[in-house]
């Protein structure tokens, strides 16, 4: 190979050319010291060096400008040496294989076709003037074809090193191009199923919601036919209602992929929401410690979603599967982490625990995951439950960026 197949790094690109100029000239001026030792051949030599030199520096950039180039110069100094009877080494044809290498790998094959044969015609010209400038012994002929004859082999080993990297990002831009379609229909088969999974929410989940609030609506509208701790009962039962069909509506809106047409109107849950949380928790039955560091109201808005949402699964499930059961909530931060603490004391002995999807711990051991954190949530040996989730806490300076999230 005379060449590399693709541009490289500056900095080794440079060190290439080096090395090829090198390479090119070197055996030149090597053979001259036993071709012709005058001082007019070493002249001409490094002339024709320094004019090569540069032509080969810009052969990928400028490939038929270095051919043409190397070309011409190599010619005129063969012509102008035999017309003053000094010989240049017949290794000076070096640099014109290079430059016929990068002209095949770095040129459309017409123009580097044309581009040979513009070369053969020059070559022609060339020998017909050094029969006209020249002494008798010092034209020349079949010694000329002899030594260029081999010259399009590196034309050739240029062609097939462009056909071979054209092969190559041909194969690659088909890769992408399969990669691209596997990644849109991934996408397609996402987006359909989050569609199903929306619709089967609204159609079961939504419409339960929606006749749940209405019956407590009605209930409330005879509110005087019921005692004082009823109405109560009533009230956050329509309110609880009201919130989870607004939430509902929200998260059907992100799995239908409409969250741009019906943003929320109301901002994200937050830790100073979760005594609201707490006394709609006591008005159902159940009674509840909860301790919050103040230093927690101020960490990023993420963060304090995932705890809200822990701390609402939790009562969720100790109004199911422990009703009456005292809850205990902590939420703790220190400089290098949160940690949400939830104890749920253990359900009545008479009690039936009613079954569950199993999916809101997992789901929330998910989010705090993606914040780089964890947790954990498992019976103790006196029948207690209880749930511990930690994240990493954010530096004060640079947390606010994940409210993004």
């Amino acid at each position: 190979m005379f060449d590399d197949d693709k541009e490289p790094h500056p900095l080794a690109g440079r060190a290439a050319d080096a090395v090829i100029v090198l390479a090119a000239l070197a055996p030149a001026f090597i053979d001259q010291a036993t071709t012709d030792t005058s001082s007019g051949a070493w002249l001409a030599l490094s002339l024709y060096a320094l004019v090569t030199a540069g032509a080969l520096a810009v052969r990928r950039r400028l490939p038929l400008t270095a051919f043409a180039t190397t070309l011409l110069a190599l010619g005129t100094a063969q012509v102008v040496c035999a017309a003053a009877e000094t010989k240049l080494s017949p290794l000076t044809v070096l640099p014109l294989a290079f430059a016929l290498y990068a002209t095949g790998a770095h040129t459309p094959l017409r123009r580097s076709l044309a581009a040979l044969t513009g070369g053969a015609a020059l070559v022609v010209i060339g020998v017909g003037v050094n029969h006209a400038t020249a002494a008798n012994d010092w034209r020349g002929g079949s010694d000329v074809l002899a030594v260029l004859s081999p010259l399009p082999a590196a034309w050739g080993l240029g062609v097939a090193a462009r056909g071979r990297r054209d092969s190559l990002a041909t194969a690659e831009r088909r890769a992408d191009d399969a990669q691209r379609e596997q990644r849109l229909r991934a996408e397609r088969a996402a987006a359909a199923e989050r569609t199903r999974i929306a619709r089967d929410m609204h159609d079961v989940v939504a419409h339960s919601l929606t006749l749940l609030v209405v019956h407590a609506e009605t209930m409330r509208a005879r509110s005087a036919e019921l005692p004082p701790w009823a109405r109560e009962g009533v009230d956050a039962m329509a309110a609880a209602g009201r919130q989870a069909t607004g939430e509902m509506r929200e998260l059907l809106g992100v799995l239908r992929g409409t969250t741009g047409e019906a943003a929320p109107r109301t901002p994200a849950p937050q830790l100073v929401d979760l005594p609201r949380l707490v006394a709609d928790a006591e008005q159902a039955g159940t009674p509840v410690r909860l301790a919050i560091d103040p230093e927690a109201t101020a960490l990023p808005r993420p963060v304090q979603l995932a705890a809200y949402r822990l701390v609402q699964e939790c009562l969720a499930n100790a109004r199911r599967h422990a009703p009456g059961a005292e809850m205990t909530l902590r939420v703790r931060t220190t400089p290098d982490e949160t940690r949400v603490e939830a104890d749920c004391g253990p359900p009545p002995r008479e009690h039936r625990p009613a079954p569950g999807a199993g999916v809101g711990l997992a789901g929330l051991r998910e989010r705090f995951t993606a914040l780089g954190g964890d947790l954990t949530a498992g019976h103790a040996p006196d029948g207690r439950f209880r749930v511990t989730a930690a994240v990493p806490t954010p530096a004060r300076t640079g947390g606010d960026h994940l409210a993004a999230g």
